[in-house]
């Protein structure tokens, strides 16, 4: 027999015949704060979580459900949703149904959603599941404050961080789309296996790292311990042992078998994160029933013994006795209280089941691009702000030719200048002015609270980002080099861009990520610090990649960027080629054809995603290239035409979407189109661009791209990488060809 079909039979015997778990000592019900009508709540919530879990399972073996990972053992956190209001952002492990249903009843009775429908189409991936479309089996609601989320092995964690981070900043700074108010806590839940991640790691190092400054964090982190990973236990005491040796982190411990003392512990746990604005790590003991996922086989890892110990200890029997003691229901009434949810699951379900689904690409893919969203227009920079914030030596310096590291920090200036939500963090980016040079005096003009330095992780840095962008900022972390990147690139793939595709557009984290990357450095770092690859970006759906080759454009461009996160909540890639930041002259020392005058830079100007930049308009050959590569094709361009090869050169300047009918129109009059990418053969823009081509024009194209190989240090810094003299010949060749 199935073991669910065992445990739902062991719950009514043992009810029936007071069968029921000998309880360890607790408070009673008048000291928790709970009365008798909250405490059939509580026990309702948990009922109906747990049929949740059967007819998903029933549904999946007649094919009309789908892979799903169910709750039964957890239930208790339905006395941890009790404790805490719905106004409380809560990031929710995938166990956490009676959690969400009993957060449904916290809401006044009109604007109450129904979990048992909501969660049915959800889990039957209907395209009428409020939450995801239909896109996943996901636990979630933007009525609950519940955002979804989908694996959750501990990379919500940092988000959780930065949302509560938001709420201390929000009391300074008040974003337009602010969701979270002055009052509330952020939850985040998960399991006992996943405390192992490195991400929880770095999430709860953050914590203590802020809240050891005190930094306001109004923070729960709840570990749902079932003292088993899939198949792997955990050992004895390690989740307490682990924790409770963190600076600055609240410990409280609670047996989720007893949702009486786990309310109560929940409540105390809620306040302290409130009154004393700091981290708290809520450890609820649970059991695990019916084994990790759908089918999952428990008996190929644990005994028979092992498993029916664990379904002795089944939550469910441990309330009801908890009620009948209190008499405030018979054993009778928690019998009937139950038929009558399964009843009403199981009817629920033959309906949910032929609810629509999603057919098509198109309905698919509709959410990953967000909505654009109404803002209000920013009120004008007085000249006096203006003067203010540059100073004396920035605003002269303002008239006089700038390379691209000094005309970004023009930018970002005028940005927060204009966007108070705006908030600058990452590593060595406040006082220090960055590694480069690129923030400098942004935090002297703007404070700390807007200019934020974070400790040495990129995780948490991501994670701080996406979780103020919940709460209505429009964060810019920086990421230091591209190479670190790697470290933290699952909180964009997997976090950030998931977010609107999963929520069917209800929920999004716009934000700027700037990102120094890309080689040509010649006496610095080696592959670490030039990275010569953006694949890692490329290839996440509804990321924006943008990349400048100049100042002017990098101005212009970080403007569009900041406007795309701010009005179309988009997730973009700033992607700045460090060689370049320095970089002055063009052809000959001292020509300053590679700088511009920011004030000449109008509020007018625009570069607009899809836009394509272009230097000539030769017919003989296209040269398509981007960031450094353009340069030196301005430069091949040069010598191409003191041997009347009239050349036109093309800058992509948006990496990903490419911009392909601009591409396309800009070298429409050229037969001959040579793509210089100095990014690795494998893997790279090139091979995009080839395929464009290939689909799409007659022209005869070739490309000439960086070697496979990582960027070494000292004389052979650009060996690796397209250089002046082989664009030339690239393009000779084509040519001849």
């Amino acid at each position: 027999m199935d073991r669910a079909d065992l445990i739902h039979q062991n719950f009514l015997r043992r009810v029936k015949e007071d069968d029921l778990p000998i309880a360890a000592p607790s408070i009673s019900l008048e000291e928790s704060g709970l009365d008798g009508a909250q405490l059939i709540t509580i026990f309702e919530a948990q009922v109906l979580s747990r049929q949740l879990d059967r007819v998903s399972r029933k549904l999946q073996a007649r094919g009309e459900g789908f892979y799903t990972i169910g709750s039964s053992g957890h239930e208790g956190n339905a006395a941890i949703a009790a404790a805490f209001k719905p106004t409380d952002m809560a990031f929710l492990h995938y166990r956490g149904a009676a959690f969400q249903i009993m957060r449904s009843n916290q809401l006044p009775t009109k604007e109450q959603p129904d979990p048992l429908w909501d969660m049915l189409l959800s889990f039957t991936t209907s395209s009428e599941d409020p939450i995801s479309g239909g896109r996943h089996k996901v636990l979630g609601s933007k009525a609950l404050n519940i955002p979804p989320q989908t694996s959750t092995i501990a990379s919500h964690l940092p988000k959780a961080v930065g949302a509560a981070y938001s709420i201390g900043l929000g009391k300074h700074i008040t974003p337009e789309h602010q969701a979270l108010d002055d009052e509330s806590v952020v939850l985040c839940s998960f399991g006992d296996a996943s405390l192992n991640h490195s991400t929880a790691q770095g999430a709860l190092n953050t914590a203590s790292w802020l809240s050891y400054q005190q930094a306001p964090l109004p923070l729960v982190f709840v570990c749902e311990d079932n003292g088993i990973g899939i198949s792997v236990e955990t050992p004895e005491n390690w989740v307490q042992v682990s924790v409770t040796q963190r600076p600055a982190l609240h410990y409280i411990n609670c047996n989720g078998l007893d949702v009486v003392a786990t309310y109560r512990a929940a409540c105390e746990a809620e306040q302290h994160a409130l009154s004393q604005q700091q981290p708290v790590f809520l450890h609820m003991q649970c059991v695990r029933l019916m084994g990790h996922a759908g089918p999952d086989t428990e008996r190929a890892y644990l005994s028979k013994q092992q498993i029916e110990q664990n379904e002795a200890h089944d939550p469910l029997l441990y309330t009801a006795r908890r009620l009948i003691n209190e008499q405030i229901l018979s054993n009778d009434e928690v019998i009937a209280l139950y038929n009558g949810i399964e009843e009403r699951t199981f009817s629920t379900a033959e309906k949910a089941i032929k609810r629509p689904r999603l057919q098509e690409a198109k309905q698919v893919m509709a959410s990953i691009v967000p909505p654009k969203r109404t803002c209000k227009k920013p009120p004008a920079i007085s000249k006096a702000q203006r003067e203010a914030a540059f100073g004396q030596a920035d605003m002269l310096a303002i008239n006089k030719p700038q390379h691209m590291a000094k005309l970004i920090n023009f930018t970002l200036t005028e940005l927060m200048l204009k966007h108070p939500e705006l908030i600058l963090m990452g590593e060595d980016v406040g006082p220090k002015g960055g590694v480069y040079g690129v923030t400098q005096r942004l935090h002297k003009r703007f404070g700390a609270r807007r200019v934020v330095d974070t400790l040495l992780d990129e995780q948490s840095i991501l994670g701080l980002a996406i979780g103020l962008a919940h709460n209505g900022f429009i964060p810019l972390p920086e990421i230091q080099f591209l190479a670190y990147l790697h470290n933290a690139e699952d909180q964009l793939r997997g976090e950030a861009a998931t977010l609107p595709f999963f929520s069917n557009g209800q929920y999004s984290n716009p934000m700027v990520v700037r990102i120094a990357g890309l080689g040509y450095q010649k006496g610095f770092g080696g592959h670490f610090h030039n990275d010569n690859s953006l694949a890692v970006l490329r290839d996440i759906p509804g990321l924006i990649v943008a990349c400048p080759s100049n100042g002017h454009d990098a101005a212009l461009m970080l403007q569009e960027c900041v406007r795309l996160a701010r009005e179309e909540q988009r997730i973009v890639a700033f992607v700045e080629p460090i060689a370049l930041y320095m970089t002055k002259d063009l052809h000959e020392q001292g020509d300053n054809s590679w700088t511009q005058v920011y004030a000449d830079l109008k509020s007018t100007q625009r570069i607009g995603l899809h836009e394509v930049g272009q230097s000539g308009n030769g017919t003989d050959l296209a040269i398509v290239s981007y960031a450094n590569g353009y340069y030196l094709s301005r430069q091949a361009q040069a010598d191409l035409a003191a041997q009347n090869i009239n050349a036109r050169v093309i800058d992509l300047r948006w990496i990903a979407p490419l911009a392909e009918e601009a591409i396309l129109a800009a070298t429409a009059d050229c037969d001959k189109v040579l793509i210089v990418d100095e990014c690795r053969r494998s893997g790279s823009p090139s091979e995009a661009l080839m395929t464009l081509f290939s689909e799409r024009s007659e022209q005869t194209v070739r490309r000439y791209t960086a070697e496979d190989s990582f960027i070494a240090t000292g004389p052979a810094y650009a060996a690796t990488l397209p250089s002046r003299e082989g664009i030339v010949a690239a393009a000779q060749a084509l040519l001849v060809s």
